[in-house]
């Protein structure tokens, strides 16, 4: 089946007992045995071990990356930090993009750190920074591309043979594009993690995570640190995110598209500094998004004159946006890095991978995109530096 196809029909059968087309939410505790002979014959013994609601997302997240199967966990958070537990022990050294989501920082700098684990973040948008940083005891890569929030991209094909020559694992954070418009597996990635708070939910109703592995061996090794430490997620979660699967990519071609507009009306607007959208022409990776993905995605940042004070008049003023943090979701939702999702970055650290004081981050939604630009418009128009 095509990827339209898989994201409606992977994983989920009409259920065997009514014939409900939607996979039920099984909620329940434990699973009752026949008996001690014939123990897991039905395959559920105790919902942290494994749920049947929770298997059918499961199973359709790993058709959709084209891996061999996938483990859903409580947060994407919770992803990270079980991804990084199965691979990662005392003594190890993780690489990780310089540019990357103010809670991965935080988990690598703040706690991980504290248990032996040496973390290095590199620029993992040049490969020869990436090599560079290798050791002997380097076990893991974890690249963010597009990265949260500057959209830097990093070439998940090169990253991967590096990781290769160095016998440790390549994690490609996805959340930002998907499966939908990037196969981070298929261009060599041992690891796909997902937030599915974000565009497989995309409706700004659950907060869960998802990693895809290439092989059942990854995958059993995510498996026993998500029983073990019960970063499960709940059925229900499941369920919910199993409808918003079926909708993914007529979702992020919409949203795509408006969101292509807004950066095309941005950046000839004459009070914004700079935008950073990879499917403009000026994007300085715009040949590398071109290269490893199918389409540019719905996230974007851009610059006002007048740094912090005409951000802050800017999203005091906007209308149809939300302030709000998350992103991926039908909403357009509106930010400021510096003091929402990295505020956990130290001041210092953002301005050497250009987390800047004004940046704005723009998640596009599926809301006319001249009513969008028309709001920008008039809260551009309020800035008074």
């Amino acid at each position: 089946m095509r990827f339209r196809s898989k994201q409606v029909h992977a994983g989920v059968t009409p259920d065997p007992t009514t014939g409900a087309i939607l996979t039920p939410i099984y909620q329940s505790t434990t699973f009752v045995q026949e008996s001690v002979d014939t123990y897991l014959a039905k395959g559920y013994s105790y919902s942290r071990s494994g749920n049947p609601t929770v298997r059918a997302l499961e199973k359709k997240l790993a058709v959709l990356e084209g891996g061999a199967d996938a483990t859903c966990f409580t947060t994407g958070m919770s992803a990270v930090h079980g991804t990084m537990l199965a691979f990662l022990s005392a003594g190890d050294h993780a690489i990780i993009s310089d540019v990357a989501y103010g809670g991965t920082y935080r988990l690598c700098t703040k706690v991980l750190n504290r248990f032996g684990i040496d973390f290095t973040f590199a620029d993992t948008a040049d490969p020869a920074a990436v090599k560079a940083a290798v050791r002997k005891n380097t076990k893991l890569f974890l690249t963010e591309t597009p990265a949260n929030p500057t959209m830097k991209l990093s070439d998940i094909a090169a990253i991967s043979e590096i990781a290769q020559a160095a016998k440790a694992v390549h994690v490609v954070d996805n959340t930002f594009l998907t499966p939908c418009y990037q196969q981070a597996l298929e261009l060599g990635a041992d690891l796909s993690l997902h937030s599915t708070t974000k565009y497989f939910d995309g409706h700004n109703a659950t907060v869960g995570g998802a990693v895809i592995a290439k092989t059942k061996e990854l995958d059993e090794k995510l498996r026993f640190i998500q029983n073990s430490t019960g970063s499960i997620m709940s059925p229900q979660v499941a369920w919910l995110t199993l409808q918003g699967c079926k909708t993914l990519s007529v979702r992020m071609d919409q949203q795509s598209a408006n969101a292509m507009a807004i950066a095309r009306y941005l950046e000839k607007h004459d009070k914004v500094k700079q935008v950073a959208y990879p499917g403009l022409e000026s994007f300085s990776q715009h040949e590398l998004a071109k290269k490893q993905a199918s389409g540019f995605g719905a996230m974007m940042w851009f610059e006002v004159k007048g740094g912090v004070k005409a951000g802050k008049q800017l999203m005091d003023n906007i209308e149809l946006w939300t302030l709000a943090e998350n992103l991926g979701s039908v909403e357009s939702l509106i930010t400021h890095p510096v003091t929402m999702t990295h505020a956990a970055v130290e001041k210092k650290e953002r301005e050497r991978v250009g987390i800047i004081d004004g940046l704005v981050r723009l998640s596009v939604g599926l809301e006319d995109a001249e009513d969008l630009i028309e709001a920008l418009e008039k809260a551009l128009a309020a800035i008074k530096v």
